[in-house]
């Protein structure tokens, strides 16, 4: 669309009419997103002041004209066009095909060679409404080029680069800091390269997100917030809020560095950041509008647990910008030494109403929580979770009025935790159920089959699930080797033996269980499929059974010696020698055997 009428004189006819033309969009967009207020985008104001009259608005614009290199009206309604700062893969990736295939190749290069400011400032347009000072340097660095003549970067773009390559390869802050002081050498003099780490963050800070430093008691008793703020002792184990090196130094007036902190990065300014990216707005739609429903499972949306929550709260799954969450969370070292006692816990969001190929980029999981160590939080990390519940209670029960930049409306978004990610030792932190002793397993609780190994100390448990995957009736193949190859004792090695053969009974034969106290003898009720019917000879149906093609295999050592008979006496190990010997047809041969070989005949053996 040409506007080149926004920079010409300001007394033509055209030019009116186009300010009439702007007028009129924007009061749509107030109407649209229930504002109270328009921006200014006038010379002086430069989209830093907003007025409540539209009047007042036009004024401005025909006194003092519009400011520079504002043809698209992206604080006015207008979203960004297609530009450099979107690759064309990516933009492939976003296009409406994804909906029809099921392999899809993320474009990270396209992140890395495109900074993509003037997204991320649309993005941020319900930020700039608080109208700070920083916000208005933001934007002049964003059109003041890094030096004198250049064309390529401006300072907030060669700045941002420069940090996304030091965040990328882990570099230090004084590391950084020399780089800059060498390139603001290289460069053309009165360039605008800042010259320490501290300088650049302090430009870039607008475009983070807030951050809460909240502190916590080093015995995880409280979390110093809301009734707790002004406490310097912990009410409940008396401990210091601060770090103190003589133990007399604990005073209720005296300060210093906390003993513990929780970082909090709220997540519902996040929310309505990603709504407010009109790609993003149209992708956490994906699970309704763009997948295939096959019946087939690829994404937790083909869940049944996600269509019974949609039945359980139809208003909740009625709306298909309401997000579905998971919840991960495990120990890290944050100082990459393995064998320091340092764990940091990180609490991370997963947004599953994204696609697959884009709900578990790391673009789109958010940390909301950072537990700092140096021990894990354990059983009371329902303490550092609390201001993380409270945003998402508030987020289930009331809701947050959020602007969705893809239908250009405005919407109350509701959250709910959909599942939790986790390892088993975290799984009993969150859930608070005892993962270990006896009765350790979630899903049998009280069933669970388990055997303490005295030796070692701990339960060996043989999952009662087990027979859901291979079948209650299925063969037991026991890998006693496994268990020998290990440093196991001899007691150890014949306590599995028998936890094998008491599961095998329980499960196959009988509940494994005598019930009353006995000499050792017990009647077990053997199941009618696992007996073998025989009119005659005994002996004769079990070898049958067994060795089904004896008479044509028995100079197969293979079909021989994957079967074996177990007889309870010696008589019956000597009749099934007898009959199987009887069916032999080979030539009888008798063999001796001897204790050891004279060595006179040593040569004549």
């Amino acid at each position: 669309m040409d506007r080149s009428w926004m920079y010409e004189k300001r007394t033509t006819l055209k030019f009116i009419q186009g300010v009439q033309e702007f007028i009129q969009c924007a009061e749509e967009n107030r109407n649209k997103k229930a504002e109270d207020f328009i921006t200014c985008p006038c010379c002086d104001c430069k989209i830093f002041r907003r007025y409540r009259s539209s009047e007042e608005v036009k004024i401005h614009l025909i006194r003092r004209g519009f400011k520079e290199r504002y043809e698209q009206w992206i604080w006015h309604g207008e979203s960004l066009p297609p530009s450099t700062s979107v690759s064309k893969n990516e933009a492939q990736a976003y296009s409406e095909t994804h909906a029809e295939n099921e392999t899809h190749v993320s474009n990270d290069k396209g992140d890395e060679i495109n900074d993509r400011i003037d997204e991320m400032m649309c993005d941020m347009q319900e930020d700039f409404s608080e109208m700070p000072t920083e916000f208005k340097c933001l934007f002049d660095n964003a059109e003041k080029p890094l030096f004198s003549g250049c064309t390529k970067f401006t300072k907030l773009s060669g700045v941002l680069k420069l940090y996304n390559l030091k965040a990328k390869n882990g570099w230090s802050d004084k590391s950084f800091t020399g780089l800059l002081e060498i390139l603001k050498d290289m460069l053309p003099s009165e360039n605008e390269i800042p010259i320490s780490t501290y300088e650049v963050k302090k430009l870039l800070c607008p475009l983070g997100m807030d951050i809460e430093r909240i502190h916590a008691c080093p015995n995880d008793c409280i979390l110093y917030w809301k009734e707790y703020k002004d406490l310097h002792v912990c009410p409940k184990c008396s401990s210091s809020r601060y770090k103190m090196k003589n133990v007399g130094d604990v005073c209720k007036d005296k300060k210093g560095p906390a003993a513990k902190v929780l970082w909090y990065l709220p997540v519902i300014p996040r929310f309505k950041r990603m709504f407010a990216n009109p790609r993003d707005a149209k992708n956490l739609q994906w699970h309704a509008i763009g997948r295939k429903d096959d019946g087939k499972l690829r994404h937790p949306a083909d869940s049944p647990q996600w269509r019974n929550i949609d039945r359980r709260w139809p208003e909740f799954g009625s709306e298909n910008r309401d997000l579905k969450l998971g919840l991960c969370t495990d120990g890290m070292n944050p100082h990459g030494n393995m064998s320091s006692q340092h764990s940091t816990w990180p609490v991370l969001l997963v947004v599953y109403n994204l696609p697959p190929w884009l709900c578990m980029k790391r673009k789109y999981i958010m940390l909301s929580l950072l537990i700092s160590g140096p021990k894990q939080p354990g059983n009371d990390i329902d303490v550092y979770l609390a201001p993380l519940i409270e945003d998402l209670k508030m987020l289930w029960n009331e809701g947050v009025s959020v602007y969705d930049a893809y239908s250009r409306s405005s919407f109350t978004l509701r959250a709910m935790i959909f599942c939790t990610i986790n390892d088993f030792p975290a799984y009993g932190n969150l859930s608070v159920y005892t993962t270990k002793g006896a009765k350790a397993c979630p899903i049998c609780e009280d069933g669970t089959s388990n055997l303490w190994l005295s030796n070692r100390h701990f339960d060996l448990f043989l999952h009662e699930a087990l027979e859901r995957f291979i079948g209650k009736n299925a063969e037991y193949e026991v890998k006693v080797k496994v268990f020998e190859d290990a440093p196991y004792s001899i007691n150890e090695i014949d306590e599995v033996r028998e936890l094998w053969a008491h599961y095998f009974s329980k499960e196959c034969v009988s509940d494994g269980k005598i019930g009353s106290r006995n000499d050792g003898y017990a009647k077990v009720e053997i199941p009618n499929h696992m007996l073998l019917s025989s009119e005659g000879d005994h002996i004769e149906t079990i070898v049958r059974n067994t060795f089904p093609m004896f008479v044509n295999q028995n100079s197969n050592p293979e079909h021989l010696q994957g079967r074996a008979i177990l007889a309870p006496t010696l008589d019956v190990v000597n009749s099934v020698n007898e009959y199987m010997s009887a069916l032999h047809t080979a030539e009888n041969r008798t063999y001796f055997s001897f204790d050891a070989v004279c060595k006179a005949d040593a040569n004549n053996v």
